[in-house]
């Protein structure tokens, strides 16, 4: 009998539901409406910084590194945007793009650390963070410059309970997911972060998607960086320090079913887990339970879904290698090997 296959992205919708229900009876027990267009958005703009840089954190985990510096860069773009704004609307073009590139240029360094020099990412990017922790402390005292209220509307802003910022956030994800979908960029990295070694002697250009993946990540931050001083008004360089960017959106990946190992994994994966973790402190915000809880919770969530994908990954290889052999796929029996493995889960990570 056939089996029904069940991606990773599947489990983590249907993970998001069931928090959602709970989520609403919990919330309606205190005489409040989880569904009231107030905290939905609440809820979404909780989601839209995280699930920025969890899209790019999840490129680079894709391609079986890291980026640690993303909480870094944040809070030098949000410094670099406010100051390069300095309240006027008519700079807000040039400080977004002054932003952008100096936020690529990160991205590029770190990029070239890991393929040139070979260096581990997770090491690499926690030298490069190091290095802007001690620019931003040298320079910066506190908040600088002054984000125009013209640019301060696309933090506080939305179309009905959707805010602008969810928007634009979904928009990207939704690039990001035809970049790894449908180009040869995405099932490259896909190739390279599931067997560098075999995609070497394939033919593949191993350097390319991984420098390009640390480069949007850091992009990816820097918009993050711009969105919170779009929020705050000003620039602050702790703004992504103190919100924890780097493992929380570590954490959002894996939660969504994205390997740290690489290869496999889904960027719609991530923005569900993003989800997940906005309807958990929406709901503990509510119940005004301490707000210290919500880090158990947290790992609570992510080492039981880390513990379901690995018995998936357990059962899938039993089955391969047991009587029926490499053609025995468990879930996956009737689907055949695609020419190349890891492009194959850029819709959802089936293969966990």
């Amino acid at each position: 009998m056939k089996r029904i296959r069940i991606g990773t992205t599947q489990i983590v919708l249907i993970a998001l539901v069931i928090v959602i229900v709970i989520g609403a009876i919990l919330v309606g027990t205190v005489g409040r409406n989880f569904f009231s267009a107030g905290n939905i958005r609440d809820i979404l703009t909780g989601m839209s910084v995280l699930g920025l840089v969890a899209i790019g954190q999840t490129l680079v985990i894709l391609g079986a590194s890291l980026d640690l510096s993303v909480i870094y860069v944040i809070s030098l773009a949000s410094l670099i945007g406010a100051t390069t704004m300095n309240g006027n609307a008519a700079n807000i073009p040039w400080a977004v793009t002054l932003t952008l590139i100096v936020c690529a240029a990160i991205g590029l360094a770190n990029g070239l650390i890991v393929t040139v020099l070979n260096v581990n990412g997770f090491i690499a990017t926690l030298g490069m963070g190091l290095i802007l922790q001690g620019v931003l402390n040298t320079n910066f005292q506190g908040s600088a410059g002054k984000v125009p209220w013209e640019f301060q509307l696309i933090g506080a802003t939305g179309i009905g309970p959707v805010p602008v910022s969810t928007v634009i956030m979904i928009a990207l994800a939704a690039l990001v997911w035809l970049i790894l979908d449908r180009t040869r960029v995405g099932a490259h990295l896909f190739a390279v972060g599931g067997s560098p070694e075999v995609s070497r002697l394939s033919g593949l250009r191993i350097r390319r998607p991984l420098v390009t993946a640390h480069v949007l990540s850091s992009v990816f931050a820097g918009l993050a960086g711009l969105l919170l001083a779009s929020r705050l008004g000003v620039g602050s360089p702790v703004v992504g320090q103190q919100g924890g960017y780097d493992l929380l959106s570590i954490a959002a990946v894996v939660l969504g079913g994205t390997l740290l190992l690489g290869g496999r994994g889904s960027v719609w994966g991530t923005i569900g887990g993003v989800a997940i973790f906005a309807v958990v402190d929406n709901v503990m915000s509510v119940l005004q339970i301490n707000p210290f809880l919500k880090d158990v919770v947290r790992g609570v969530v992510i080492v039981a879904a880390v513990a379901v994908y690995s018995r998936r990954v357990v059962v899938a290889r039993r089955a391969r290698f047991g009587p029926g052999g490499s053609q025995d796929r468990g879930v996956d029996a009737a689907a055949p090997a695609p020419a190349v493995p890891a492009a194959s889960t850029a819709n959802g990570g089936d293969g966990s």
